[in-house]
């Protein structure tokens, strides 16, 4: 029988306080054959005591800790690196799965021989209050994604079986586009659920300052990532841009 192993990728860095309730949504999971790889990226909390605790009871649960702080890309990449599952799925330390996450999203992929999924999700503020849902096409190509990311770092999974080990390019931020865009380069499309089954927490007092940040980080995927000439990366920033402020994401 084929591994049907799920390797939850998820760093974390000062997220005592929120830590707690993703672990838990993945232990509520209906779909039991999992392992959560949470890489501590040098707290100056105490969230890897926190995550030991959880580790101490449930084996799924393994946490690596690193000796310096390398940033995200860095993280995931090192929980990548010791994955043992088929399936690598991602989700950070403040965001949450719905409890059926796994099983629709595994049985999707087998059922449709699917490398590479996606779901839809809600943003949430950190009050717990509704900001937003975002609703995912149904398939995205490489070229769309570039024109706009509508993939969830927190709902993305895909299939080692048939892309190997495909790991994030090293930026400080838009690192996981850069990950989709290197498999999207291997297969003809990325496929989504349409069904909500995910949140995704935000702090609505840093949105401004972090679309600016997103931005200049999504003009150097274009540029230092894929390497695009300068007119067809303006080409693809306009229009990112134009996505980012009509729709908000």
């Amino acid at each position: 029988m084929k591994n049907q192993l799920v390797s939850i990728i998820t760093p974390s860095f000062n997220s005592a306080k929120s830590i707690g309730a993703t672990i838990k949504s993945v232990q509520i999971q209906d779909y039991e054959n999992w392992e959560m790889l949470i890489v501590d990226d040098c707290s100056t909390d105490n969230t890897r005591e926190v995550v030991q605790a959880y580790a101490d009871k449930d084996h799924r649960i393994k946490l690596i800790a690193r000796k310096w702080n390398a940033g995200p890309a860095v993280t995931r990449n090192r929980a990548i690196s010791c994955a043992s599952g088929r399936y690598i799925a991602f989700l950070d330390s403040d965001d949450i799965w719905y409890p059926e996450k796994l099983t629709k999203q595994i049985e999707f992929m087998r059922s449709n021989d699917v490398a590479f999924s996606y779901t839809s999700y809600r943003r949430v503020h950190v009050d717990g209050h509704q900001i937003g849902f975002v609703s995912v096409p149904k398939h995205v190509t490489y070229y769309d994604v570039l024109k706009t990311n509508r993939i969830g770092c927190l709902t993305a999974c895909y299939d080692t079986e048939k892309l190997g080990k495909v790991y994030m390019p090293n930026i400080s931020k838009r690192q996981d586009l850069g990950l989709w865009l290197k498999i999207l380069k291997r297969i003809d499309k990325a496929y989504g659920i349409q069904e909500c089954l995910a949140d995704y927490y935000v702090g609505i007092s840093t949105v401004s300052s972090n679309k600016i940040t997103a931005a200049k980080y999504q003009w150097r995927v274009y540029r230092e990532v894929e390497n695009l000439p300068f007119w067809r990366s303006l080409y693809y920033f306009t229009t990112y841009a134009y996505y980012a402020i009509t729709r908000r994401v």
